[in-house]
């Protein structure tokens, strides 16, 4: 019989709409019901509560007004849930956005940042319908880890000044070699009780997380610090006093000023929000599918992104971006699908229109005790120290990017880090190559039967109704991980035994590490045994550096070997701790 041809059994190409439908329409059609909407109503309510200070937060310490940050939660955060990619994307502000408006604020003014914001929105759906979505995910994990960590550093530095209700004699520069010389001149007008109330809304939140992690400590705690000022008549700044309250209004849409001119020098600062944007909300939406077992849409996502910054420029918002803590709340909240992100919005909307004048007592010191926390969590400290201490490549590059980030650009820094790791890997490629040298560069013909002939992959070892078994070939890094990642955890899903066999991998970077330690996890949630096969010794070492070790997984030196385990396990003849 002829063998049926590869367009018979390739999988459809998927049509544009498919591409590009919302998450939106795919929940809806599933059947959506008074269950699935109270379970989205709650955790959007609960995501509110939590975005409600850190939207005026952000937007303060961006240099622009709260209610900056507020109309950017309601519009972004509905329009993105709307017509975004991902089931359980929250967007909004995000503090790693925090250090790029207010330098772009200070060179071109309020309304330059609306029109950046609004370029960067047809970049961004320009992106999504070129299908250029995937190719975010090649930014190595190094180069993500140091530029969170750079911007969480940033941010920590510039609520200082409202940490300590410091009064400076000059405007307090961007850049961290400048400001800490004019924060230290300062010093000696610290504020007590300014001190006092930062200082007690960072124990607040921290306490709260401890003993009542369900809570929404951030909110608890600004409340506390504003009823605390309002009774006592505390001499601290406050939300009315700096900017004359909260409006109980949502303003009316209306173009930014613009001319060719101008939109010529907001080019570079549009590109870098795009870019930032992008970076940011896949991240959220990939972090979001680990903890669901769901799978986004990379460009529809970024389409969803884009048409919400081209809203929110409107709105007098600032850039948004999906928000990796707001998402994660939301998904541990119980969220069915977007309703939920949409309802987070209708909810601050509430807020504004409602209880907007009470926001007036809000002290910055509460404020700035939010962001100080939140840099910290931002702040990817066990992940730096894993990676520093992993290889002398690793290093290199996720502290390159720290450090650029940190001194010099954002921009600057992706770029140089990503070219790194490039650098990078191609010099493991290349170490590989040696290490195998010694079989000769040109191999000599072998007879089937021969001890050192290289073994097919057998189909028929994964024909197992309870055995997902499957063979990595070439090099597995940061370009492969999110594929590779995405075909393992499916294999995962309806089997009791997982083997996935290394032994055509000659190099592993952190990235994928990092993606069979999301894997393994996903595993362990499902009772799923774990197999590794094959390995050599550089792929256990990165593995292990990573966490993907005994007890966890077993590695075992041949696909027959981890079948024939399983069997005996299931079987009941070795015990299953052997």
């Amino acid at each position: 019989m002829a063998e049926p041809s590869r367009r018979s059994i390739a999988p459809a190409e998927p049509t544009f709409a498919e591409l590009f439908t919302p998450k939106l329409v795919t929940v809806l059609r599933e059947g959506y019901g008074k269950r699935e909407l109270r379970a989205d109503a709650i955790a959007g309510l609960t995501v509110a509560v939590v975005a409600l200070p850190l939207s005026m937060a952000i937007a303060i310490a961006s240099g622009l007004p709260p209610a900056a940050g507020l109309v950017t939660a309601i519009v972004a955060g509905f329009l993105i849930s709307a017509l975004g990619g991902s089931r359980y994307q929250i967007g909004g502000p995000a503090g790693a956005f925090i250090v790029l408006i207010g330098a772009t604020v200070d060179r071109h003014g309020i309304d330059g940042m609306l029109l950046a914001t609004m370029m960067s929105g047809v970049f961004l759906v320009g992106l999504g319908l070129l299908r250029l979505g995937t190719y975010v995910k090649l930014v190595p994990y190094p180069v993500t880890v140091g530029f969170t960590t750079g911007i969480a550093i940033i941010i920590m530095a510039s609520q200082i000044k409202d940490l300590l209700g410091l009064t400076l004699a000059v405007k307090e520069p961007g850049p961290l070699l400048e400001k800490f010389p004019v924060l230290w001149d300062a010093l000696p007008t610290a504020s007590p009780a300014t001190i006092v109330l930062s200082l007690s809304t960072i124990a607040i939140i921290l306490g709260l997380r401890h003993l009542r992690p369900h809570w929404p400590g951030m909110l608890i705690a600004v409340f506390v610090a504003a009823l605390a000022t309002a009774l006592s008549g505390l001499d601290v700044a406050t939300i009315q006093s700096r900017f004359g309250g909260v409006s109980g209004a949502i303003a009316m849409p209306s173009l930014p000023a613009f001319s060719l001119e101008k939109m010529r020098a907001v080019l570079p600062d549009a590109i870098t929000f795009a870019m930032l944007g992008a970076i940011e909300s896949l991240l959220s939406a990939v972090v979001a599918d680990g903890m669901t077992g769901r799978q986004h849409r990379s460009n529809s996502e970024l389409v969803g992104q884009g048409v919400a910054n081209m809203a929110v420029g409107l709105f007098g918002g600032m850039c948004a971006t999906g928000t990796i803590a707001r998402t994660a709340t939301n998904v541990r909240s119980g969220a069915h699908g977007p309703v939920a992100g949409m309802l987070h919005a209708v909810f601050i909307a509430l807020f504004v229109l409602l209880l907007g004048n009470l926001a007036g007592y809000i002290p910055l010191a509460a404020l700035a005790g939010v962001l100080a926390v939140v840099s910290w969590n931002m702040a990817e400290k066990r992940e730096l120290a894993t990676l520093v201490t992993a290889s002398r490549g690793d290093a290199l590059v996720v502290l390159t990017t720290l450090f650029l980030t940190i001194f010099r650009d954002l921009t600057e820094a992706i770029v140089v880090g990503f070219a790194l790791g490039a650098v990078v890997f191609v010099n493991r490629m290349a170490q590989a190559t040696g290490i195998e040298r010694h079989d000769g560069l040109v191999s000599e013909d072998q007879a089937d039967g021969a001890a050192r002939a290289n073994t097919p992959f057998d189909a028929m070892l994964a024909d197992h109704p309870d055995i997902a078994a499957y063979r990595i070939s070439g090099a597995f890094f940061f370009g492969a991980a999110a594929t590779l990642g995405a075909a393992l955890d499916k294999i995962a899903d309806t089997h009791k035994a997982f083997i996935v066999d290394f032994s055509a991998v000659p190099v592993l970077d952190s990235t994928a590490a990092r993606t069979m330690h999301g894997t393994l996890r996903k595993a362990e949630k499902r009772g799923v045994k774990v197999y590794l096969t094959g390995t050599n010794a550089a792929v256990r070492r990165e593995l292990f550096v990573h966490d993907v070790r005994p007890p966890h997984v077993k590695y075992m030196a041949r696909m027959e070997d981890a079948i024939e385990n399983w069997t005996k396990r299931a079987s009941g003849t070795i015990d299953a701790d052997a």
